[in-house]
Parts: structure tokens; C-alpha cells; sequence
């Protein structure tokens, strides 16, 4: 059996369309997200143009409010004094994101709807919260303006959003939740190779295999094991990788990763075998087959947008219920985030009962299988 396992190992290892997509593929993919994610939040931060328009008995101490924020180290905001003309061309243009109209009520206007708006109308409720207080600090204490005005304008994070076990979450840890979840149904690839070579009506070499004297429950195990082990070492260096190399935050004890990825791995080969041991088809619609039901699995589970998971659990639970790729990413939540050990091992029994029932209904297909001739 050993001897069986270590050339079926040798021989996929050797196959560049079973090494690029279950391995090589979701390093790529990671590398992307990594630096396009870290360039979406720098964007954030960028200074926001805008204009203020003095009018008649303009408010005073929001015009110093205003003075004080863009003199501030982190520069959120550029204000450049225009007349209402000037100001609403500038804003037809994009020349600027906002306009500050400062009579004896201070009012926005904005052609968008996006940050450097939500920006500016944050900046406008923080004045206006604390408008009786810049006042007083005026009125009394003069000097002391631009230290309270510092104060109001504090854009830091002031609540940090932690997991319901104390721990620090990133926002953007779904999308690589969601990408673990995917590579483990590209085990698929994997098993589909293993499951078309075993069977001498789809290829010339699982034709030579099956005229030898080795049992065919042997071999037909020995081929599943070592799609396994191999599929776990691929996902096992994707963790790796995330984790040592990106430095991305997985707070979750190693155990209990360990466990998921194995389980996602079993789930991703024994869907391919299934798929592969299923009907005469190509193999290139079985692989269009396959393509499709992990896609569409991790698009469902948040791996093209954070809210789509969110959106199919509100609206279609059971959908994600027995998505693999939602339950793989759920699993992580779980240690990560909420904390919750019995979701954790509801997840891991749902990977293991459908891990379990294709690699049976593999076996039986090709178990089954009598030929006339070779």
C-alpha cells in the first residue's frame, strides 16, 4: 500500500495542471489580495479637497475648527476658501469632494456618495456635536481652541472591533477565509485525475493498472490516500504562507486549523473523484463541472465580496449550510472570531458527513465497474 501511495505521489506531483491549480494558483491569488487590500485601505486615508464659502454671519469658531483640522499632522482634509461660485464649479469638476456653506447654519454639499464624502459629513457631525463645547472653550479659554478642536477631530479608532474572545479582527481575514475554503475545493483537480486513472474506460494508463495483479481495493484506496496526504500538504503551505510570509493575524489555536484544513481537503478530493468516477463524460466537462461548483461555492462564502456571505445567510441559510466552501469558512470564524465550539463542531461534522458520503459514493462507482475487453 505504502509502495502504491509513494508513486501515485510521485506521478501527480509530476502533472503541472494537478500542481498549478490546487497549489500554485491560491499562492497567486493570496499575493493579489494581499497587496491589492493593503492598497484599498491606504487609499483611505488619502487628504480630502474641499471648499468653504463664507456667507453673511458666518460661524466663526467652525471656520477655526476648519483652519485647525487641515493643519493637523494627519492631513485629512485640504479646505480652500472660494466664493459660492467658485465653490460649485469646483465641485461639478471633482475638483473637490465637498462644499462648506458657513452662514448662521453651517451646511454640506457633495456630488457622491462615497469615503472622502462620508469624510466631510463626519467632520460636520463632529463640529456640530460639539459645537456648544468649542464655544465655551472660546469664550473662556481661547487659547485652548486648538487643543479641543485637535480632540473633536481625533479620526483614530477610538473602539477597536474585537472578537467576542478578546481578540483583534481585520476586516479583510474573510477574503482569505473564503480563498483557503476555495483551494481546498480545487483538491477536486486532484481527485478527478485519481479517479479517471483508475478507470481503463477513460484512460490508457488506468487500462494498464487494471490488467495488473494488485487488488482492486488497494489500489483503489492507495489512490485516495494519497490524493489526500498530498492535497493536505498543498493547503497546509497556503496556510503557511498566509500566515508567516503575508503576516496576516490567525489567532486560532493550530489544532483546530489543522483540523479544518484537513477536513476541506478530504471534502475538496472526494468531490473530484466523485465527479471524475461519475458517467463517460470528457474529461473537460468534468473539469467545467467542477470549476463551476467550487466558484460558485466561494463566491457564495465571500471570496469576490465581503457582503455576500452575509447576504446568503440572511436570506437563503441553508444554502451556505451545505456549501463546503461557507462551512470551511465558517470553521475559521469560529476560532478566530466568535468563539463558539459547538458551530466549530457542527462544521467539522457537516465537512466530515459530506467527505464520507462521496468518497463512499466514489468507491462504489468505480468499484463497480467490469470490462469485456481491454
Amino acid at each position: 500500500m505504502l509502495h502504491l501511495m509513494k508513486y501515485n505521489i510521485i506521478v501527480k506531483v509530476k502533472c503541472m495542471n494537478v500542481v498549478f491549480w490546487p497549489l500554485v494558483f491560491p499562492l497567486i491569488l493570496a499575493t493579489f489580495f494581499y497587496f491589492a487590500l493593503g492598497a484599498m485601505e491606504e487609499a483611505d486615508f488619502e487628504t480630502v479637497p474641499a471648499a468653504v464659502v463664507k456667507e453673511e454671519n458666518a460661524d466663526t469658531v467652525f471656520l477655526e475648527f476648519l483652519d485647525t483640522m487641515e493643519e493637523d499632522e494627519s492631513h485629512l482634509v485640504e479646505i480652500r476658501e472660494m466664493t459660492r461660485k467658485e465653490a460649485l464649479d469646483a465641485l461639478e469638476q471633482r475638483k473637490i469632494e465637498g462644499v462648506f456653506f458657513t452662514g448662521e447654519t453651517i451646511s454640506l454639499t457633495v456630488a457622491g456618495n462615497g469615503i472622502p464624502e462620508s469624510i466631510l459629513q463626519s467632520l460636520l457631525e463632529s463640529y456640530e456635536n460639539g459645537k456648544q463645547t468649542m464655544e465655551l472653550v472660546a469664550r473662556q479659554n481661547p487659547q485652548k481652541l486648538k487643543e479641543a478642536a485637535d480632540q473633536m477631530g481625533a479620526y483614530e479608532e477610538l473602539i477597536e472591533q474585537v472578537s467576542l474572545g478578546g481578540q483583534t479582527t481585520d476586516g479583510n481575514i474573510q477574503f482569505f477565509y473564503a480563498l483557503i475554503g476555495m483551494a481546498c475545493l480545487y483538491g477536486a483537480f486532484i481527485g478527478m485525475d485519481a479517479a479517471i486513472n483508475i478507470q481503463a474506460n477513460l484512460s490508457p494508463l488506468a487500462a494498464r493498472r487494471c490488467v495488473t495483479p494488485t487488488h482492486k481495493l488497494k489500489m483503489i484506496l492507495a489512490e485516495m490516500l494519497s490524493c489526500f496526504l498530498l492535497h493536505y500538504f498543498n493547503v497546509l503551505i497556503l496556510l503557511a504562507y498566509l500566515k508567516y510570509v503575508l503576516k496576516l493575524d490567525f489567532q486560532g489555536r493550530l489544532l483546530e486549523m489543522l483540523l479544518i484544513t484537513l477536513a476541506g481537503s478530504m471534502i475538496g478530493v472526494s468531490m473530484g473523484m466523485f465527479v471524475g468516477s461519475f458517467g463517460k463524460m470528457g474529461e473537460g466537462i468534468k473539469v467545467g463541472i467542477l470549476l463551476g461548483i467550487s466558484m460558485t461555492g466561494s463566491f457564495l462564502a465571500g471570496l469576490m465580496s465581503a457582503d455576500m456571505k452575509y447576504v446568503v445567510d440572511r436570506h437563503a441559510p441553508l444554502v451556505n449550510r451545505f456549501n463546503p466552501a461557507a462551512v470551511i469558512t465558517d470553521a475559521f470564524y469560529c476560532i478566530n472570531v466568535y468563539d463558539d465550539p459547538a458551530r466549530f463542531g457542527r462544521s467539522l461534522v457537516t465537512l466530515g458527513v459530506m467527505c464520507v458520503g462521496l468518497t463512499l459514493a466514489s468507491f462504489l462507482l468505480i468499484r463497480r465497474e467490469r470490462y469485456d475487453s481491454i
